[in-house]
């Protein structure tokens, strides 16, 4: 990849884009073993050798971050009046954003990158891709509650959700559940169960495909994925894009 200079240092974390500009300014910048003091020009991620201080720069092309969302945070790249969750995240680049929303009063697992092509695959309704959330409740679930939701309900006109995973914590009581999905609608974990006539007063998402919420992270922490969830990412976006393609097949034979 070509990229001009001074974006690349200022993505690397080596400062803003000020200034990076007058460190390169004032010589503290090798290209290929060379001072180089102007910052618009342009450099290979794969072949040139960068330095800061004699200090080697590696090009990491994308950044992957476990959050623990708190509540009262919008889960947005920017907001004019409010926090939002990239607020929380200290990091210089300017393409981070959150894969898929929380609501403002959810709490827990949130991914935060720079890869919109991995976004885009996890968020596609055709990837199945599960979401577990921890939920309280205002009063107790009955059996044919319970029934509905597992089969879907009616969230609004025409739109009833799929079929879904939950599991009750606390019977007899059956106001502590995990819940399953895999769709991604505005609301719908909170909608579902007012579907139910019943209220969401506590809402975590714990998992989010491969990924397991780290219960170490505090509100509010975050860290960046290790090695084995990103291998576990890949694998799943693997296997995801097999399924998908198998059904298509099967479907297309069908026809």
């Amino acid at each position: 990849m070509n990229i001009r200079l001074d974006k690349f240092l200022a993505d690397m974390s080596v400062g803003t884009r000020t200034e990076v500009k007058k460190i390169i300014k004032a010589g503290r910048i090798q290209v290929n073993n060379k001072v180089v003091r102007d910052s618009s020009i342009k450099i290979n991620t794969e072949n040139d050798q960068v330095l800061f201080d004699n200090t080697p720069v590696l090009y990491i092309e994308y950044e992957y971050y476990m959050l623990n969302k708190p509540a009262g945070i919008i889960t947005a790249v920017s907001d004019l009046k409010e926090p939002t969750v990239l607020n929380l995240i200290s990091s210089v680049r300017k393409d981070l954003f959150p894969v898929g929303r929380l609501d403002r009063d959810t709490v827990g697992l949130l991914l935060i990158t720079n890869n919109g092509e991995l976004a885009h695959r996890l968020l596609s309704p055709k990837k199945h891709v599960d979401k577990k959330y921890y939920v309280e409740l205002n009063a107790s679930l009955t059996q044919e509650m319970c029934q509905k939701l597992r089969e879907g309900v009616s969230i609004e006109k025409n739109v009833i959700t799929a079929p879904a995973k939950l599991e009750i914590l606390d019977a007899p009581d059956c106001k502590r559940v995990v819940l399953t999905i895999q769709e991604g609608r505005f609301h719908q974990v909170k909608r579902m169960f007012l579907a139910v006539e019943r209220k969401v007063v506590f809402l975590k998402r714990m998992e989010f495909g491969p990924l397991k919420l780290d219960e170490n992270l505090k509100y509010g922490e975050y860290r960046r994925l290790n090695e084995k969830e990103l291998k576990l990412l890949e694998e799943y976006i693997k296997d995801t894009d097999m399924e998908e393609l198998c059904t298509r097949e099967l479907c297309t034979r069908e026809l």
